[in-house]
């Protein structure tokens, strides 16, 4: 009677340490340690052009002819906004930090925003060719929010979304949300400078995560998430799968003594 509550006693203790708990699953808990009534800005630095990098850039004017030659053939109709047609079509940051316009030639933009190369563009527009009359009008954009992402998602891969400013939930549900598996608790991001790469941590089981550095992600951040201890166990996910794989093997090691028996 002993032996068998003992037998009872450790399998229930096997269910209920490899189940993941509801607490690790559930996004922007309050911990106690929040106040709802403070509300603090956003830290989120403008990011600054690497190389490799892929501008969209559109010089218009009052009158679209005059600025013909300097959009070539790039942005004349509507172009497929693609990530192959971004690269064919996108000005590349090279590796001296320039790229090359038509008739104006090389600009370097290492390490500028995207709003100060606009307004570089658009003072050498007027300084070389044109009078304010004729209301010239620069767009420039990175082509695309490129990251990456790997680990305990449904979705892998380097994903590109089209908008200016991505935070890592947004990113995370773009590539289909973090398993069941994985450990949203330690949520890596390695971020990439120009004088090397930084790696940082970030729990999104916590509302403070909102405040972090990496909540709002750079282009070409690159997120790992890690398994959880249960996905190593291999014991299941819940409880019912984990007493599934508990009575398999108990049935597996029962049969084996019988024959072993006979």
């Amino acid at each position: 009677m002993r032996k068998s509550r003992i037998y009872i006693f450790f399998l229930l203790s096997v269910i209920f340490t490899s189940c993941v708990p509801t607490k690790d699953l559930i996004y922007l808990q309050d911990k106690g340690n929040s106040n709802n009534e403070v509300v603090t800005a956003a830290k989120q630095k403008p990011y600054r052009l690497q190389t490799n990098d892929i501008l969209s850039i559109t010089i218009k004017a009052i009158d679209p002819k005059l600025v013909e030659m300097f959009n070539g053939t790039v942005n004349q109709g509507m172009v497929n906004i693609t990530a192959e047609g971004n690269y064919f079509n996108g000005y590349t940051v090279d590796d001296h930090g320039n790229i090359r316009l038509p008739i104006l030639g090389e600009i370097n933009v290492l390490g500028y925003t995207a709003e100060e190369v606009r307004i570089k563009i658009e003072k050498m527009l007027y300084e070389q060719f044109f009078k304010t009359e004729a209301g010239i009008f620069v767009v420039v954009k990175l082509a695309g929010f490129r990251y990456s992402i790997i680990g305990e998602v449904a979705s892998t891969g380097t994903k590109i979304i089209y908008q200016d400013r991505v935070n890592i939930i947004e990113a995370i549900a773009n590539a289909g949300d973090i398993t069941v598996v994985g450990d949203r608790k330690d949520v890596k991001v390695i971020r990439t400078y120009p004088q090397g790469s930084e790696t940082f941590s970030i729990d999104l089981t916590d509302s403070n995560a909102v405040n972090s550095e990496v909540f709002y992600l750079q282009p070409n951040d690159n997120i790992y998430v890690k398994p959880l201890k249960q996905k190593t166990w291999g014991t299941g996910k819940t409880g019912v799968e984990s007493l599934t794989t508990i009575l398999t093997l108990f049935s597996l090691v029962t049969t084996s003594l019988i024959l072993l028996q006979l």
